[in-house]
């Protein structure tokens, strides 16, 4: 199994665990509802990380559930847990097995909060110390660089913000899901050809913001875990607070600029770069005057809300990451210097 055949699975993953999960989410949602939560306390490392910052943007959206993103350390090396007070503590990890991730979920417990694991291991560590686990079904994952587990990662946090907002509507949409998914795979030949144009660039930064901010991250993540370039993430509001001096005429910049809310804000930044500075844009987008501006234009479904958009518009950027490890001349399967499961403490 390569890392094209697990990009290429999510549909068929994202589809199973709608099917599989959802009376599971419906009991989750119902322990939150009958609890006094006041917000959510998330930790989680890497990939997983990135998919806590969609749900800091979706959870507070669509539930009004404020999040904090948890610092380990004060679990494992300083020992000094802060006080969690009518918590939803969660721990997002693909394998289970980091003890930092753990120790959170642990402590979260041990003070009186509900707790929750979103895992694709069920008899992991991380599952075994949680009240809840919501399994990720992604079946099994053995290439380094996280896709299938971060995309499911995304629909389980989904699937609990619909379940909470108790609103069917959402349901019809996550049901769409996987078909927006697999039109988005259909650019795999384009984006292959075109990679070539890039396997000199060194250097990028790869913007987004609101719900894909996320995906801005991850993007940024998967270019330096398989492409070894450097690859920085920002949000565009930040980005224009000084980082952008860093580019000039043909520098690379990567970016998410889905229909919605900070759809305009995304726009304005792109039209600076692209007229003001004359960077080189790879640009995924919904909107046909966002793609106008890109050298690489990469068209997910139009009808996809913003929401949503996430779960789609990462699916070009794991592309574009793995065609461009290609042209590279580097291992898809195997990037140097680290594992496919990491376990800090």
């Amino acid at each position: 199994m390569t890392l094209h055949t697990e990009i290429f699975e999510q549909p068929a993953c994202l589809e199973r665990l709608l099917t599989s999960q959802k009376d599971n989410v419906q009991e989750i949602a119902s322990a939150i509802q009958s609890r006094d939560i006041q917000y959510a306390f998330l930790a989680a490392r890497g990939t997983s990380d990135n998919a806590g910052r969609y749900a800091n943007y979706l959870w507070g959206v669509m539930n009004s559930l404020p999040m904090a993103l948890a610092t380990p350390s004060l679990f494992t090396y300083y020992r000094q847990p802060p006080r969690l007070n009518n918590a939803l503590v969660v721990g997002i990890s693909q394998s289970g097995q980091s003890p930092d991730i753990v120790s959170v979920v642990e402590e979260g417990k041990r003070q009186g909060n509900l707790t929750l694991a979103i895992t694709n291991a069920v008899n992991s560590p991380l599952a075994k110390a949680a009240d809840f686990v919501l399994d990720i079904s992604a079946g099994n994952s053995r290439r380094v660089a996280a896709t299938k587990t971060y995309t499911t990662q995304l629909m389980s946090i989904a699937m609990l913000a619909a379940a909470l907002k108790a609103d069917e509507s959402c349901w019809d949409e996550l049901a769409k899901v996987s078909g927006w998914v697999t039109e988005a795979l259909q650019l795999d030949r384009l984006i292959g050809q075109e990679a070539q144009r890039y396997r000199y660039v060194n250097r990028t930064i790869v913007l987004g913001r609101g719900y894909n901010y996320s995906t801005a991250f991850e993007w940024a993540l998967k270019l330096k875990e398989l492409t070894y370039i450097t690859a920085e993430p920002y949000s565009s509001a930040d980005f224009s607070h000084g980082p952008i001096a860093m580019v000039e005429h043909g520098f690379p910049v990567m970016a998410i600029a889905a229909r919605g809310k900070v759809f305009n804000s995304m726009l304005k930044m792109l039209k600076r770069l692209h007229e003001g500075i004359a960077a080189e844009l790879v640009v995924i987008s919904n909107d046909a005057e966002a793609l106008d501006l890109a050298q690489l234009p990469l068209a997910i479904p139009s009808d996809i809300p913003e929401w949503l958009s996430p779960l789609v518009s990462i699916v070009p950027a794991q592309l574009f990451a793995y065609h461009l490890t290609l042209a590279k001349g580097f291992d898809t399967n195997q990037p140097r210097s680290i594992n496919k499961i990491t376990e800090t403490h």
